[in-house]
């Protein structure tokens, strides 16, 4: 485990001191539970943790970043770009799932793609790097794999907004979205939507809530309807 972890280290250019820090942020409470372990020994302490620094960085990023933007607009930047989605978007990056510890039944499930386990990791991640190396290395951390490329960023999290404008643009037609199913327990649901303008269909999303599947069906027709551009 330590030479697979070791090449998590290389792909993220940093190198911990305390190695059993970057152990414990890849350790599921899945794990910690087959393996009868104390319930500290899994990464929900250090996702706590990485929650609040992340918090405070992508704060002062946005802050300086959007001189004349005013707070509550600044809010929901924040949640967006912080939200689980586009956290496990950055950890699909750096294939963080690929390292995480896991129960054998969370990882015959796709807990290693699973939105919720891999946001969960990162966050846990930064705890790690933040405890390890000070607030400092936390925050190029965040910049380098959370705040890099805004651009395309933001379509991701912000995906709705941009195709109702894109709709209102070029389209007669309006634009609504379809629940097409939901599975599940309450606790683990998970929900399929797709995205229709006019009577046509195009992107399909699934998400653990209805506005995450939502913001995924409108993510992926906007790269439909740019792909029928070029043709």
């Amino acid at each position: 485990m330590r030479k697979k972890l070791g090449l998590l280290e290389e792909r993220i250019g940093y190198h911990f001191d305390e190695f059993h820090l970057l152990k414990n942020a890849m350790t599921h409470s899945s794990y910690v539970n087959e393996k009868h372990l104390p319930k500290y020994e899994c990464n929900e302490r250090l996702e706590f943790l990485g929650d609040a620094v992340l918090e405070i960085v992508s704060s002062d990023f946005l802050f300086h970043e959007h001189t004349e933007m005013p707070e509550g607009q600044l809010t929901k930047l924040r949640a967006a770009m912080v939200c689980e989605k586009s956290l496990a978007y950055c950890a699909k990056q750096i294939d963080l799932g690929e390292y995480l510890l896991l129960g054998k039944g969370e990882d015959a499930t796709g807990g290693r793609k699973r939105d919720s386990v891999t946001s969960d990791a990162l966050e846990a991640l930064i705890g790690a790097v933040y405890l390890d190396g000070g607030f400092a290395n936390a925050k190029e951390f965040i910049h380098k794999f959370v705040l890099n490329d805004m651009e395309n960023k933001k379509l991701f999290y912000d995906s709705k907004t941009i195709l109702q404008e894109i709709v209102q643009a070029k389209y007669s037609g309006s634009m609504t979205y379809h629940l097409l199913g939901e599975e599940g327990p309450d606790h683990n649901k998970s929900f399929k939507v797709s995205v229709f303008i006019g009577k046509k269909e195009y992107g399909i999303g699934c998400g653990r809530t209805k506005k995450a599947a939502e913001q995924d069906a409108a993510y992926k027709t906007i790269l439909m309807l740019r792909e029928m551009d070029k043709e």
